[in-house]
């Protein structure tokens, strides 16, 4: 199932798929994710929306599961009973309880890596 969903702060559309998809998993809101992401990147020398710095972060904080070569909507299926972060080529997206949560359906892509954040 996919539900639309943007919670940038001025309600844009922008390049802040890690902010919007880890806010959400976590149930902090996209200004304090926003902050929270940009103060680690700058500590680190790197910018937020780089890759390694990403699959870094999810990897200290989260446990990663195997996708299986399947598609984000399958991944979202088979962990419907967690809140998963899952990252695909170019974008992140958080499922909650088998819902794809994203300002487009992005359930037909197929899934890199997924993480279990409850």
């Amino acid at each position: 199932m996919y539900k639309y969903y943007n919670n940038n702060a001025l309600g844009l559309f922008e390049n802040d798929c890690t902010i919007r998809a880890i806010s959400l998993a976590t149930g902090n809101s996209w200004d304090d994710t926003y902050q929270h992401m940009s103060n680690l990147a700058r500590i680190k020398g790197t910018m937020m929306d780089d890759r390694a710095f990403i699959i870094n972060y999810l990897d200290e904080r989260y446990k990663k599961v195997p996708t299986y070569n399947l598609s984000v909507g399958e991944v979202s299926a088979k962990y419907n009973d967690n809140v998963i972060l899952i990252t695909m080529n170019g974008h992140i997206v958080c499922s909650k309880y088998g819902v794809v949560y994203d300002s487009f359906d992005c359930r037909e892509r197929k899934a890199e890596y997924c993480w279990i954040v409850k």
